[in-house]
């Protein structure tokens, strides 16, 4: 067994050991904090302003009931605590894809897994309506459906390539791109027009049937993730050294793969595709913790902070208009793709 000298192991659940890192905790607990933080920001800030004393009152249960309260705790709340998920849900499942493709491009909106949630979804919009529920069970639909279509098509031999599943995710994904364009122009103008800004990604009037289905989804996923990082982290070394320890790695390869593409599918149909926070949040999660080991939960905290600073800094913009949160995503994850291209020889 390889195991990191600052580990130790704290819990066994099932069978399966966790290995809990101290500084890991100290990240995770460190960007939780500022999450919160920027939770309570978000909250505070718009069209009605709440001063902190007010603000507290209010979480706490001991306000008036007034217009002020219902702003908060029925739009601001609901938008904040789904920027958290979404976050969160994006950031462990571009841990995951970086970790199966051993490639830092990884992640489920390069290699087309987002785009067939949007596919999805968007099917959903145009045809049948924009009901919460139905978008969010639409998404997971396409999701899955993409990651089945691209990782049968990745396989060589019975194992799965690195490169090429993200080759083959890059190919699938700009097709369905081009079929999410050509939805758009079918159905009713209201639901095309609703589908398109959907599709730019927004936390704009998230409500709590928004909230609920992606929250269920952190709650069960990411402690499943958790139980099987480990092994995730083994497959990294090698298929054949991971099968001499013990690791069934395609079984582990294809259940880890179902977690994220559940996790990106419900991001997805809670907030609309959200490009860079998947890409970014392992990525900058590794930069701070020792080398050789799965940040899920810290990679979770990172993409929950990333999302809401973003969110907070798109309503703090001076521009009148709502800036959708995707295409501010979009903008940064670019220079930060860049970046790293420029910076990584291994891609």
């Amino acid at each position: 067994m390889i195991r990191h000298r600052s580990a130790r192991r704290v819990w066994s659940p099932l069978g399966r050991a966790i290995l809990v890192c101290p500084r890991s905790l100290l990240v995770t607990f460190v960007l939780l904090l500022i999450s919160a933080g920027l939770v309570l920001v978000s909250l505070s800030i718009g069209r009605v302003d709440v001063g902190l004393w007010q603000l507290l009152q209010i979480l706490s249960g001991a306000g008036d009931g007034d217009l002020t309260e219902r702003v908060v705790l029925g739009i601001r709340l609901p938008r904040g605590l789904t920027a958290v998920c979404v976050g969160a849900a994006l950031g462990v499942s571009g841990a995951v894809f970086q970790s199966v493709s051993r490639n830092a491009l990884g992640s489920p909106d390069i290699i087309g897994f987002t785009t067939g949630a949007a596919t999805g979804a968007i099917a959903q919009i145009v045809f049948f309506g924009q009901q919460a529920a139905g978008v969010m069970l639409a998404a997971m639909a396409g999701g899955l459906l993409t990651s089945v279509l691209v990782y049968f098509l990745a396989v060589q031999g019975r194992v799965v390539g690195s490169y090429r599943l993200v080759l083959v995710g890059i190919g699938i994904g700009s097709i369905l791109s081009a079929v999410n364009g050509l939805l758009l122009v079918k159905g009713s103008l209201d639901n095309a027009v609703t589908a398109n800004l959907w599709l730019a990604g927004s936390l704009s009037a998230r409500n709590w049937g928004h909230l609920l289905p992606v929250l269920a989804g952190c709650l069960v996923l990411i402690p499943m993730t958790l139980l099987f990082a480990r092994q995730l982290h083994l497959l990294e070394m090698g298929d054949d050294l991971a099968a001499q320890l013990g690791i069934r790695v395609e079984r582990i390869r294809l259940l880890m793969v179902i977690f994220a593409v559940l996790l990106a599918a419900l991001a997805t149909g809670a907030a609309g595709p959200i490009a860079f926070i998947a890409l970014a949040a392992p990525q900058l999660v590794r930069r701070l913790l020792p080398a050789g080991r799965l940040p899920v939960m810290a990679a979770a905290a990172m993409g929950a902070c990333l999302l809401v600073f973003a969110d907070v800094l798109t309503q703090m913009l001076p521009v009148e208009a709502a800036l959708p949160i995707g295409r501010m995503t979009g903008v940064v994850g670019g220079l930060y793709l860049l970046w790293l291209l420029s910076r990584t020889r291994s891609i």
